[in-house]
């Protein structure tokens, strides 16, 4: 169910949201945290998060850890269940001069086994999905 919205621009990202019942957040680290805009396109909506799963792939100086750490946390009051396996990209290693990516060979099994675990998740919340949360 959606929630009640007056805005065309947030019906249809809400429309959007719903469609989905499992994310993969892609998020660079600022400040030890997420960006302020990713912040903001999650805190428009609630009810079409609820009952399903994310994953993460993040960048920054330290992978972007710290990133997904603050993103776990807002995405647990949205009732998200959030996978442990998570994608992490340094500027250092990742990236060919701080801009042109290029992964290390590991990084494509990490991708594979975070899907897997996500689709896993996806799937288990189903139930809940379908009956909703009770109020």
């Amino acid at each position: 169910m959606m929630g009640q919205y007056s805005k065309p621009h947030t019906k249809t990202w809400a429309a959007k949201i719903d469609n989905f019942h499992g994310y993969v957040f892609v998020t660079p680290e600022y400040n030890h945290g997420i960006p302020g805009a990713l912040k903001n396109a999650i805190d428009f909506l609630f009810t079409e998060w609820n009952n399903k799963a994310a994953g993460f792939i993040s960048y920054g100086g330290v992978s972007g850890v710290r990133a997904v750490e603050q993103l776990r946390l807002v995405l647990a009051e949205l009732q998200i269940a959030t996978i442990r396996n998570q994608v992490l990209l340094s500027m250092f290693t990742d990236f060919e001069n701080f801009s042109v990516f290029k992964p290390g060979p590991t990084k494509e099994q990490s991708v594979n086994d975070m899907l897997d675990q996500l689709l896993a998740w996806t799937s288990a919340l189903k139930t809940l999905r379908e009956k909703g949360t009770p109020e």
